[in-house]
């Protein structure tokens, strides 16, 4: 919106900026090739498909290390949140705790002898 009423030469850049509440950087900033973008999602979901128990960071320091792709973790990360490859949280298996044993009363005395193992 900002860019066509700058475009028409009705506005300045800065008037425009704040008109529609955007920044002028925001405005300037030159966005990134999709390509690049295709060409990390292709490299992802074939990373993904060869090594399927690899999450996200073994799949960046992969790319990064291994390949020499100097991309952004973020921009990666998202791109890696778009194809929806986030792997499955597995939940921690709960052991099950029966329940104690009553202490036993004794029914006589001296029937049962218990020992402490304090020292100075």
């Amino acid at each position: 919106m900002a860019l066509q009423a700058v475009c028409s030469g009705r506005t300045s850049i800065k008037l425009a900026c704040n008109a529609f509440g955007i920044s002028v950087a925001c405005y300037r900033y030159p966005p990134r090739l999709s390509s690049e973008n295709a060409q990390i999602a292709d490299l992802l979901l074939r990373l993904t498909h060869n090594q399927r128990n690899w999450g996200f960071g073994l799949c960046f320091l992969y790319l990064r290390n291994v390949k020499g792709h100097r991309w952004n973790h973020k921009r990666v990360y998202r791109i890696y949140r778009e194809l929806e490859l986030n792997l499955r949280i597995k939940p921690r298996k709960r052991i099950v705790r029966e329940k104690p044993e009553p202490l036993i009363v004794p029914a006589a005395i001296n029937q049962c002898w218990s020992m402490d193992f304090m020292h100075d």
